[in-house]
């Protein structure tokens, strides 16, 4: 077995682990992907990052895989949709955010 020296933020959830492993700190210039961690990191605002990633597949669903043009083109009905869903993090402010990064 090889011992893997962490982050000590990273503890023993496997979610955490994966994201240490295979994410955190490694470049990245997928514009899709990094669409993706500005609406996370958005939502995580006051929250611990553990609590976003636990939630990032509900994102990656209701976000339309964070495809910037779909969610720049949404509307109030979106906004209205994405508050429903205890899936991700419902505030209104943070929604709002992720179409104007999107729009952006």
């Amino acid at each position: 077995m090889i011992d893997v020296t962490r982050c000590p933020w990273s503890t023993k959830d496997p979610l955490y682990i994966t994201y240490h492993d295979e994410e955190w700190g490694i470049p990245n210039r997928d514009g899709r992907r990094l669409f993706e961690k500005i609406i996370l990191e958005g939502a995580q605002s006051g929250l611990s990052w553990i609590t976003i990633l636990k939630k990032r597949d509900n994102y990656r669903r209701l976000f339309d895989g964070f495809d910037p043009v779909n969610v720049a083109a949404y509307v109030v009905y979106d906004v209205s949709r994405l508050m429903g869903d205890a899936g991700i993090i419902r505030h209104h402010a943070k929604i709002r955010s992720a179409i104007k990064h999107a729009k952006a």
